[in-house]
């Protein structure tokens, strides 16, 4: 009985509360007078089932389609291609979506839009580390040891190293800004130990480790890149949120030094004070409402996988260069 005009709606099931924001920003460009998209929970069950699992049964058991659609987390399945079953499910139904990165989470990570994170948290604007140049020399020390995690659960042995295995070896520990050349260092000696004992453990796998090594090339992996690509939580939990609060709490004392050198009086200074810590932000809630990831490779091919389906109603990224 609806009216002939009305906007067809698209539910898309996401996996968890944290999804919503970031599915909802890629899909408002596909939405049009013709279509809309509605973000949604699993909701078969009353267990408040979330994560993947839930999204697909979800989606397997309704009508699938162009008015149905799973946005889900990339993980490792993407990369391996369906060698499991669930990667078989994601990369073969066309109204599957996932985030070529390993999750949301590696996005919001994204290391181009870092900086723009420490300036929301704490209006200063000073540039006080490359987070590109960072993260870059990062992902080459892990790569190669990343090729022979994938390898492994490609070859249906990732229980000689798992992804536990492999996030303990690429730990960072505790950053300092002092120390960041010896911290790489030492994870590069960590990382070389373990390259030995795999090869010495897999004398014959050198000729699928470098077809593995060449097909996540192909997938867009690269040396500088594979911060993308490891555990989402991983990166955030452990590796980006104690790097940035580290930064930030610097730009923030700098910031309070400002206030106290330029404040003619006390009650100048308190009342200066008072009004930036009431607007600066936690680190935290800023790095999970970071959109940076929108000049990122791995976004574009989100774009146009979706526009495969809905053709964008308008060109335009979240942000442009362009005035």
């Amino acid at each position: 009985l609806g009216s002939k005009r009305a906007r067809r709606r698209v539910v898309a099931y996401v996996e968890s509360y944290d999804d919503v924001f970031f599915w909802r920003m890629v899909l408002d460009k596909f939405e049009s007078d013709k279509l809309y998209f509605q973000i949604m929970l699993p909701t078969r069950s009353q267990h408040l089932e979330r994560g993947k699992k839930a999204v697909l049964m979800e989606f397997l058991e309704g009508k699938t389609g162009r008015d149905m659609i799973a946005c889900v987390d990339a993980d490792y399945d993407y990369l391996l291609q369906g060698a499991t079953p669930t990667s078989r499910s994601v990369l073969s139904n066309p109204y599957v979506f996932h985030t070529y990165a390993y999750s949301i989470e590696n996005l919001q990570c994204f290391a181009g839009g870092l900086h723009e994170v420490c300036v929301a948290a704490t209006l200063n604007d000073h540039f006080v580390f490359d987070f590109p140049d960072f993260f870059a020399r990062y992902s080459r020390i892990v790569f190669p040891l990343f090729v022979w995690n994938i390898w492994h659960y490609r070859m249906g042995r990732y229980g000689e190293f798992t992804i536990t295995d492999f996030n303990r070896m690429i730990d960072f520990g505790r950053f300092s800004f002092h120390r960041t050349e010896e911290q790489l260092g030492k994870l590069q000696s960590r990382v070389d130990h373990k390259l030995r004992q795999l090869r010495q453990r897999h004398p014959n796998a050198k000729a699928s480790w470098i077809e593995v090594k060449a097909d996540l090339l192909r997938l867009g992996v690269t040396p500088d890149t594979t911060y993308l690509y490891i555990q989402g939580h991983q990166l955030f939990d452990h590796i980006v949120l104690p790097l940035l609060e580290r930064v930030c709490s610097r730009l923030l004392r700098e910031r309070e030094r400002e206030i106290g050198r330029q404040a003619r009086h006390n009650m100048q200074y308190q009342t200066e004070m008072s009004s930036y810590k009431n607007s600066v932000g936690d680190v935290k809630s800023m790095l999970k409402r970071n959109m940076g990831y929108a000049f990122s490779p791995q976004y574009e091919q989100i774009v146009e996988a979706l526009n495969a389906a809905w053709p964008a109603t308008s060109p335009a990224p979240l942000y442009s260069n362009n005035p």
